[in-house]
């Protein structure tokens, strides 16, 4: 996965098992996406041009609060209006807490409605995971 990014947990996202609550773990994705999306230049402020539209997370380790974790993600798949992502949350030692396959869908906002990626967004992913650090 070439794209990582550091965030951290806090210590209120513990349960009362002294395990990260699963909702952070989604939270933690969403942060990765809008770093993985602002480094490509393609926010509009912190608004995304897609909706998630599927998660399916498996718990590998549980996760701790006041914790500092990597995540790496990848986008596998760039169709017209949906795109697919795989993601990794781990702890600074390397142990992973979750892996997630994601599924996000175009989303116009003004008509609350599906919408196709413009050229230059699906352009730019394919350009960043292809190894290129600008579309062409």
């Amino acid at each position: 996965m070439r794209f990582r990014t550091r965030l951290r947990t806090r210590w209120v996202d513990e349960d009362n098992q002294g395990v990260l609550n699963n909702a952070v773990q989604l939270t933690l994705l969403e942060e990765a996406r809008l770093a993985y999306f602002g480094e490509l230049g393609l926010m509009d402020g912190a608004h995304f041009p897609f909706v998630l539209a599927q998660c399916n997370l498996r718990f590998v380790s549980p996760g701790r609060g006041a914790t500092e974790v990597d995540v790496a993600l990848t986008t596998v798949h760039v169709g017209t209006s949906s795109l697919r992502q795989v993601a990794r949350v781990s702890d600074t030692a390397g142990v992973t807490w979750l892996e997630a396959d994601v599924l996000l869908v175009g989303w116009d906002n003004a008509t609350r409605a599906k919408r196709p990626f413009d050229e230059h967004f699906r352009t730019a992913v394919l350009a960043f995971e292809a190894g290129s650090d600008r579309a062409d």
